[in-house]
């Protein structure tokens, strides 16, 4: 009788100890999700070369609530993209072609796609495609991530952890950006900035000649975000691949041709 309590306590202590281990490793999980709030950055030119910022992209923001994140800050969309949308590994970006399509069109170029040139342009990942971004890999035009470990600073009031991207030219030239990032907020696997563990507190990058931009977290924001912060704007149509491919065709023409007159 004595044996078969003692099994049966044996039993209950390693049910309760895997109950634990599950339980730490949820907790875990969830404390990096569980952040709501805003992320807000300063940006500065920081090279030998100046580069002129206009006023409205010297700051930057960054909504996040768990897993999601919206912004509509030049510096993380850039290009013609007005607001990038990310749930979990599914990103949502607002394309603004309709300067380019109406500049294209009054040079009498014709395009199958007749609308206004704002496009919903969405890309959904799978966690497999980051299993190797931190294996190293020097093949010229491949990049890889450096975590490194024990090296920290303060930034925002937050530990800000050290990691650099390697990215080789084809001569074989490491190219360096270092970034300071948080695995307390944001997404575990962030696609708005290339899969990187958590979310960027700061970076500089190299823009060529001299130049550089760094982008610094100056306050972080708890609580302060509501569904209606994670809207996309209004006058966005989405097109099926099938459209914005022979979208893409058809500019890339353009281009080329203009690029020989």
């Amino acid at each position: 009788m004595l044996r078969q309590q003692q099994k049966t306590d044996t039993k209950m202590k390693k049910i309760l100890t895997l109950a634990a281990a599950v339980l730490l490793t949820l907790s875990g999980a969830m404390a990096q999700n569980a952040f709501k709030g805003i992320v807000k950055y300063k940006v500065e030119s920081t090279g030998t070369v100046s580069v002129d910022l206009p006023e409205e992209a010297r700051t930057a923001e960054i909504r996040v609530s768990g897993n999601d994140m919206f912004t509509k800050s030049a510096i993380f969309c850039g290009g013609m993209t007005e607001a990038v949308l990310v749930q979990n590994l599914t990103s949502t970006s607002c394309q603004n072609l309709s300067m380019y399509l109406n500049y294209f069109r009054s040079q009498d170029f014709e395009f199958t796609y007749q609308g206004t040139g704002k496009i919903l342009v969405k890309n959904t990942a799978k966690e497999s495609d980051f299993d190797s971004v931190d294996i190293p890999d020097t093949e010229p035009g491949h990049f890889y991530y450096e975590y490194v470990d024990g090296e920290t600073k303060t930034i925002a009031g937050m530990t800000a952890k050290k990691m650099i991207r390697h990215s080789y030219d084809d001569e074989g030239v490491d190219h360096q950006m270092v970034m300071w990032y948080s695995d307390e907020i944001g997404p575990k696997i962030n696609i708005l900035f290339g899969g990187i563990k958590g979310m960027p507190l700061e970076c500089t990058m190299e823009v060529g000649e001299g130049r550089a931009i760094t982008y610094t977290a100056t306050e972080i924001v708890n609580g302060k975000v509501k569904e209606a912060d994670f809207l996309l704007p209004d006058g966005y149509e989405t097109l099926s691949e099938e459209e914005m491919e022979t979208l893409g065709n058809e500019l890339n023409d353009a281009i080329e041709l203009m690029q020989e007159e």
